[in-house]
């Protein structure tokens, strides 16, 4: 394909195929690691044990893997995700395959969900790289993509594992990661022409570029990150432990899948109509609002009744993950420097990391000492205090940029 070609042509549906497989995958992992790693034998507090240490390595590396992906010596964007790809490839079938010890188990199932982490900031960066270079490419209907595949994947995969076990799991993993290679290396990604490296290299060379710089330079982004990680420890706690919160609603890993699929379908709209969105209202004000819906799902959450309420309930997703899942990633690519925009998204990356870590060490403890309820109550104070840190320390893109 040549150069004009490949900038005259609309790059959304490539790019969309990604996202579908990449969301397909991290949805796996995520939302079902409490239905693997319970049949294979652990139990709750083990579960957030696995979760909390893969969300420490991945919260180590991240931004040292955005640090070198931001170098304008590094091979691309799109040559380190096949890479870190393909690992976890070779993880998933460690997965399908090995029937050994608990430990061993763990390691690989939480280095797998290491890699997943990895490569978010990772692909939403190639995402909004390919649009700063100017090309054709919407990324809130690519993303909404990603929502689509959730939907797919959590209302068949409930059932599969019902009807086959939980090796069910391991093969949709490995299966989603070769789609997912494969679409990555047929996209047509290369690093931006040499003659906007210059000013790259030199900001690259200045004195101070570590992360205590990096957050000397954008302080209110701090608190930003500090509520996110707040708001994001409600989202895990009702993921990572949705088979526990359904089944104390009576539900089964079948309505787990179904619960899963209503809330994805719910991003879609959110998700398709992003770019018109921000058209209308700055991507800054839709950020702050998405931290409000994340406490009321995790209240509702814990007052509804039944199954009905629960599937109801999901209807929160539209401007609560749906949300934040696009309108962080314009918002951060607003804000940031050229040569600080993949740091940010590592670093905006690292908050649902960290949030995955707090939320998985006291999720699997609080269900173990006080129940499903104390968990979810913990949950809605966490979100809420999140919202308002978000609320408050979100800046408008033209005042930031003008610092």
């Amino acid at each position: 394909m040549s150069s004009s070609s490949t900038q005259s042509s609309n790059l959304t549906p490539r790019y969309s195929c990604i996202q579908f497989f990449f969301w397909m995958d991290f949805v796996i992992l995520a939302n079902f690691a409490s239905v693997f790693l319970l049949n294979t034998g652990f139990t709750n507090t083990q579960i957030g044990i696995v979760i909390a240490m893969a969300g420490v390595v991945s919260a180590i590396l991240q931004p040292t893997v955005a640090s070198y992906a931001d170098k304008n010596t590094s091979p691309s964007l799109k040559k380190i995700c096949i890479f870190i790809a393909l690992i976890a490839l070779a993880l998933s079938a460690f997965l399908l395959f090995y029937t050994g010890s608990l430990l061993c188990t763990g390691i690989f199932y939480g280095s797998c969900f290491v890699l997943m982490q990895l490569l978010t900031p990772m692909i939403n960066s190639l995402g909004m790289e390919t649009l700063n270079q100017g090309k054709k490419l919407n990324f809130g209907i690519a993303r909404g993509m990603g929502s689509l595949s959730a939907a797919v994947i959590a209302s068949t995969l409930g059932i599969l594992v019902d009807r086959f076990g939980a090796k069910a799991i391991p093969v949709s993993l490995s299966i989603g990661l070769l789609f997912f290679l494969f679409f990555l290396w047929i996209f047509p990604f290369r690093k931006i022409p040499k003659e906007h490296q210059q000013n790259l290299e030199a900001a690259e060379k200045a004195p101070g570029s570590g992360a205590l710089y990096f957050f000397r330079k954008y302080k209110k982004f701090t608190i930003v990150l500090l509520g996110s990680i707040l708001v994001y420890v409600s989202h895990v706690l009702i993921n990572s432990f949705a088979y526990q919160v359904i089944e104390a609603k009576g539900g089964t890993s079948t309505d787990m899948g179904i619960a899963m699929a209503i809330a994805a379908v719910m991003e879609l709209p959110t998700m398709f109509l992003f770019g018109y969105m921000q058209k209308k209202i700055r991507c800054d004000i839709w950020f702050r609002i998405c931290g409000i819906f994340f406490a009321l799902k995790t209240l509702f959450s814990l007052l509804a009744p039944n199954m009905t309420v629960f599937y109801i309930i999901q209807v929160f997703q539209i401007f609560a993950w749906a949300l934040i899942s696009v309108s962080s990633v314009y918002y951060v690519n607003s804000i940031m420097e050229p040569q600080d925009v993949i740091k940010g998204q590592a670093y905006f990356t690292m908050t649902y990391t960290i949030g995955t870590v707090l939320g998985a060490l006291l999720g699997g403890w609080l269900i173990d000492l006080a129940g499903v309820s104390a968990m979810l109550i913990f949950g809605t104070v966490a979100a809420s205090i999140g919202a308002l840190l978000m609320l408050f320390a979100t800046e408008n893109p033209e005042k930031a940029t003008s610092r």
